[in-house]
């Protein structure tokens, strides 16, 4: 007998919940791609995009996923033995410095430890040391989806313009554009990649990369930059079927307008205080769980803490079995610990994660709260009492 019968709650970071008028604006048959309400929905699409992502400058659409738009970045600023430095607190990190790698540039990887925010005095005296600016970027993930620590592109502008350093500021904001606040030219960022599937809340396969001015005009010293990958007639098409490189993603783009209405009509900045409450919720039911019991936020530091996606762990084989009574009993999906790993836990199958970006509300963070601890419950893992009253306390005084 299981309890999970019912609409199941996909609770992982991203893909994320699809809105039902998503889902119903995409049920469509297919439309033309040559003229008529695809072009000029498209047009809506590229002005709000960028209202989203903080920008008066470029955005590009590509039919690709996260790691589509890393390669697409690189390609447009990065010539061959370019260097670009990569500070690191998660396995995304480590992905996009990757990505530069297999193009052809020189990356040097500045990993920190685990679950430990970026230490700013380290980019910096890198950054300093580098007299001749041969570091041409510096790319960060603003949340990494894997340890759940977020990093304040501020706080890397405000080193880069301290060492008077020309290299652009590319950040990652797959995880966290329309869930944690991200203001791209208020921050100082050149650069910066997104996705469909998280806070966008459309299905995966569609990627975005904003850039301004200095980013363009690094892409014009550029040696060669692949046809496909090429952003200049992406924002600046002669024809129609350039603004993504052939055939329009058409029901993504239908999907993808429904989500924007949906954000623009809430406001950015109700959006992010929802995302922030709900987060909010979740810590302090992890919190109160943890005083008797094994269970712990993996980022001790709320400020450090993405409001998209919350990093835990519970121990072995606790953090599997709880994972797999969620899913078989109650209809609840959490995310594996992905990348996690310690001296105990090399696997990091006591590591879980809490998705909560995009189509989410209050009822179904409690929900899915009450779950965890029915769980907790039903396979003996120890905990502390008040988690859900805490997690209430926390919605009522948000609210």
């Amino acid at each position: 007998m299981s309890l999970s019968n019912g609409r199941p709650y996909l609770a992982i970071p991203g893909p994320s919940v699809m809105p039902d008028r998503v889902l119903q604006a995409m049920h469509r048959a297919a439309p033309n791609i040559y003229e008529g309400e695809l072009v000029e929905m498209t047009e809506s699409i590229v002005k709000d995009l960028k209202t989203v992502a903080g920008t008066a400058h470029h955005a590009a659409i590509y039919i690709a996923n996260g790691h589509g738009v890393w390669e697409a970045a690189l390609r447009n600023i990065l010539s061959d033995d370019d260097v670009v430095l990569v500070p690191s607190v998660g396995r995304f990190g480590e992905g996009w410095a990757s990505m530069a790698e297999s193009i052809g540039a020189k990356v040097e990887l500045m990993p920190f430890p685990d679950l430990q925010p970026m230490d700013m005095a380290q980019v910096k005296a890198r950054l300093e040391a580098d007299a001749d600016h041969k570091i041409k970027a510096v790319l960060i993930t603003h949340v990494d989806t894997s340890s759940s620590i977020k990093t304040d592109p501020r706080a890397l502008r405000a080193v880069l313009n301290d060492c008077n350093h020309p290299a652009l500021l590319g950040v990652d904001c797959i995880a966290s554009l329309g869930c944690d606040r991200f203001e791209m030219d208020a921050m100082g960022v050149d650069l910066m990649i997104a996705a469909s599937q998280k806070g966008m809340m459309v299905p995966p396969g569609v990627g975005f990369v904003f850039f301004n001015d200095r980013a363009a005009a690094v892409r014009e010293t550029v040696a060669h930059v692949s046809g496909y990958w090429d952003w200049k007639p992406r924002v600046d098409p002669e024809l129609f079927y350039q603004y993504f490189g052939g055939t329009a993603p058409t029901h993504h783009l239908f999907g993808l307008r429904e989500a924007l209405d949906m954000l623009l009509e809430e406001g950015l900045d109700a959006v992010w205080h929802r995302h922030e409450v709900l987060a909010r919720a979740i810590w302090a039911a992890v919190d109160a769980w943890g005083e008797s019991g094994p269970m712990a936020l993996n980022v001790a530091d709320p400020a450090d803490r993405s409001c998209a996606v919350t990093a835990a762990h519970v121990g072995v084989p606790a953090g599997v079995e709880l994972r797999k009574w969620l899913e078989e009993k109650a209809g609840v999906t959490l995310g594996i610990g992905l990348g996690m790993s310690t001296e105990h836990d090399p696997k990091g199958e006591g590591f879980f994660r809490f998705g909560h970006m995009g189509h989410l509300n209050a009822h179904m963070v409690l929900g899915m709260l009450g779950s965890v601890e029915a769980a907790m419950i039903a396979l003996g893992i120890p905990h502390g009492a008040g988690g859900l009253s805490a997690a209430a306390r926390v919605v009522a005084e948000g609210a």
